[in-house]
């Protein structure tokens, strides 16, 4: 943006590209820093926190910015690709400035920040926050509640002050079309007290996909601060084997008041895997996989692959047993691959193409066995079954890879060198 040009609103940069003068992408913006000034001087635009390759969270300083145009930053091409370290003296734009509760100096009523807009100084290389988009909380006679309106840095106060029960609505809205890995990796990098706010203010479903990438320290933080019948949906909402895996690390007590709570049918798939040695089939198998009936056909199969909540994995292949449908099922019968559904015309039963011939893990196979097993045959799934024939659940090529990673593997994706370096640069 040229000096002179008119402001850009933050919420518009979150997870915009990134670029160097040869247009190549370099990372994404998951972040502005500001430093707070005193008085009621607008605080001034330190950089941006991009995220590059690896996930690495790096400060890109405002003077290396040439250009905020069309929905990307143009740099100069120069990078410190040092890990960010916040300061005591800066400000996460996002992740600590919206959703604050703050008070106008006119009149003195409580307003809520939806948005800060940034502008770049005349004929300086320097940037500021200048304007504060706001709600009221409430109005008097001739303010209705919920008005919106954009006042002056200056026309605001409170900015500086510790919030207790700080909202999440803007932030959650600015990073809405995040993926759930993305979006764990912004909560990563939030305060303790922020995370837990956000946590809250994301639906069940969000939350659960998110807790799913996190690392276990963050999963067990965030549930502890939910409220017990909350913290119970949640799990309900995560694939039964990652809510496994979560509840496996909380003490006793905390772990059965869970289970308690959740509703009966979901609460007996988490037992049934906490049952199994974590590292063998039964441990790591899904309890959801597709399963149909002899008598589907190629277009109910179809059907069920295009449910949109199944992992990519799981849509890969069906699971053709006797009734009953769900785990565990009657006999397991084989296996109808994803392209064989597409090369046989809609009409054609799912057991006149199941493959038999291969056989299926048993539920104490070891991990080293179900990679191999995996590897050898070429595949992104595959069955469980037990002593009599019944399907217990689905071994998916994620889960793997989650048991065969270091187990600190999602902290040192946050920050890929694993290394405690220096803070950012100016």
């Amino acid at each position: 943006m040229a000096a002179g040009a008119s402001r850009i609103f933050v919420s518009h940069l979150a997870g915009i590209p990134v670029f160097d003068p040869n247009g190549d992408q370099v990372g994404r913006v998951r972040d502005l820093v500001a430093m707070l000034r005193v008085g009621r001087r607008p605080p001034r635009l330190l950089g941006l926190v991009v995220e590059v390759i690896g996930r690495r969270r790096i400060f890109l300083p405002m003077t290396r910015v040439t250009g905020v145009e069309s929905g990307q930053v143009i740099t100069t091409g120069v990078l410190n690709v040092r890990r960010f370290e916040q300061r005591p003296t800066e400000r996460l734009v996002l992740g600590e400035l919206l959703d604050r509760r703050v008070r106008l100096v006119e009149d003195g009523a409580e307003v809520t920040v939806l948005d800060v807009a940034i502008q770049q100084l005349p004929a300086r290389r320097d940037w500021e926050i200048d304007k504060v988009f706001v709600r009221r909380g409430g109005g008097g006679a001739l303010r209705r509640k919920g008005e919106t309106l954009t006042v002056e840095w200056s026309a605001v106060t409170g900015f500086s002050l510790e919030e207790v029960g700080q909202g999440a609505e803007s932030l959650v809205a600015t990073f809405e079309r995040m993926r759930p890995a993305d979006l764990a990796n912004v909560l990563h990098h939030l305060t303790p007290k922020r995370r837990a706010e956000v946590a809250a203010a994301l639906d069940d479903d969000r939350l659960a996909d998110v807790l799913e990438e996190l690392p276990e320290d963050d999963q067990i933080e965030i549930l502890g601060k939910l409220k017990e019948e909350r913290a119970a949906d949640v799990l309900e909402a995560m694939d039964p084997d990652d809510a496994a895996d979560l509840l496996s690390e909380l003490p006793e007590e905390d772990k059965e008041r869970l289970l308690t709570l959740m509703r009966p049918d979901d609460a007996a798939d988490v037992r049934r895997l906490m049952s199994y040695e974590e590292r063998t089939a039964g441990g790591l198998m899904t309890t959801e996989p597709i399963v149909l009936r002899p008598d589907a056909t190629v277009a109910d199969a179809l059907a069920r692959v295009r449910q949109q909540d199944l992992s990519p994995a799981l849509a890969a292949q069906v699971y053709v047993c006797r009734a009953p449908d769900e785990t565990p099922t009657g006999k397991y019968l084989g296996t109808v691959h994803f392209q064989r559904l597409l090369r046989d015309p809609p009409f054609t039963l799912v057991s006149a193409i199941a493959d038999t011939d291969l056989a299926p893990l048993a539920p104490d196979t070891p991990l080293p066995s179900v990679t191999s097993y995996l590897a050898a045959y070429n595949l992104v799934a595959a069955p469980v079954v037990d002593e009599s024939g019944s399907l217990l659940g689905a071994v998916t090529v994620d889960d793997v890879l989650d048991h065969l990673l270091p187990e600190d593997w999602r902290e040192t994706e946050f920050d890929p060198e694993g290394e405690s370096e220096a803070a950012h640069g100016a």
